[in-house]
């Protein structure tokens, strides 16, 4: 895509959200079901369904895709689409430039378990306990881990 096209593209959007920066707060939903019969999780992507498992180094088979390898390959995408919109352009708010003040990036994240369960609310609180105590990824966002970017270059 060429610089002024990509411009064109972002010009109402930018205009939109200078106009009402609420307009360029958005929230986006993920959903999942448990595997009934295995240790997954089936994730709804909007493109794909993806079934995600345990990684192999915790008894995972390596037939489901990792989670913590979905952080990073998430991690990947994103980086690597921004990196080629702003080469693109060399200029939603904070991420199209609109404003240096807008924040980039999640400002809440929320995770809601729907249980079909009679279990007593004792079973049910440990249950969710654990869950937060051993979920990677849950545990990555609640204490990030250290980030460092590099770059390479070949001519």
């Amino acid at each position: 895509m060429k610089s002024s096209e990509f411009r064109e593209l972002q010009a109402p959007l930018k205009e939109r959200y200078r106009a009402a920066p609420e307009a360029a707060l958005v929230t986006l939903r993920a959903q999942g079901r448990l595997g009934a019969e295995s240790l997954t999780c089936k994730v709804e992507t909007g493109w794909a369904l993806i079934e995600a498992g345990l990684h192999p180094a915790t008894g995972g088979d390596g037939l489901s895709a990792c989670s913590g390898d979905m952080l990073l390959e998430a991690l990947v995408a994103c980086a690597g689409v921004t990196l080629r919109a702003v080469a693109t352009a060399l200029d939603f708010r904070g991420t199209l430039g609109v404003s240096r003040e807008a924040p980039v990036g999640f400002r809440d994240i929320r995770l809601r378990f729907d249980l079909d369960t009679d279990a007593p609310a004792d079973k049910v609180e440990s249950l969710i306990k654990l869950t937060e105590r051993y979920c990677v990824v849950y545990q990555t966002l609640k204490t990030p881990a250290q980030l460092a970017l590099s770059v390479r270059t070949t001519p």
